[in-house]
């Protein structure tokens, strides 16, 4: 990885931290929909971590991030993060009836709970769940030896519990209580 490259990761980690959870740490304002200004974003990066960082950077950034985790507006003015929230905002999501059965990946370690409580938000709005194994798997080795769940989302629904599809195609939900899962073998 080139320099430039692992200092554009780096900003960008630094971004959805700005983003998601603490926008005030480079004095940003959000609205209740999670948007920050574009200028005063840039600004405070270049105070913070890169006196070089510009628009064509941020740009670069949005688009190069395989989760597309950061949405801008129509003319660029405002960004925010797409989900991922442990801040109060309202990122329009629509309710939708997702496939019959979701994944869920995680760590060993959390797994006694996971199975007496369930899957929860923790410091997050929604639990966030996946499409296929392959991508549970990926975001369960994040949290050490890798452990997924299968979510009968079918029954979830039939039970009247709401789904939600971020705008980067994590299905999100409040919580799943422990009855709609089973592991999986790796």
């Amino acid at each position: 990885m080139n320099d430039r490259k692992a200092e554009l990761t780096k900003i960008s980690k630094f971004i959805a931290m700005l983003l998601r959870h603490k926008p005030e740490t480079i004095g940003l304002k959000m609205d209740e929909h999670g948007w920050v200004s574009v200028n005063d974003l840039i600004e405070g990066i270049r105070k913070n971590k890169s006196k070089s960082f510009d628009m064509a950077d941020l740009e670069e950034i949005v688009r190069i991030d395989e989760k597309q985790r950061y949405a801008l507006n129509a003319d660029k003015t405002m960004i925010r993060a797409n989900q991922g929230h442990s801040i109060q905002v309202d990122v329009g999501l629509e309710k939708r009836n997702p496939p019959d059965i979701l994944y869920h990946g995680t760590g060993e370690k959390y797994v006694s709970s996971i199975d007496q409580q369930g899957l929860l938000p923790k410091s997050r709005l929604y639990v966030h769940l996946s499409w296929d194994v392959d991508t549970a798997i990926k975001v369960g080795r994040r949290h050490g030896k890798v452990v997924v769940y299968k979510v009968d989302a079918k029954r979830m629904v039939d039970d009247g519990h709401d789904f939600y599809l971020s705008a980067n195609n994590v299905w999100l939900i409040r919580a799943v209580p422990a009855c709609y899962l089973s592991k999986i073998e790796l």
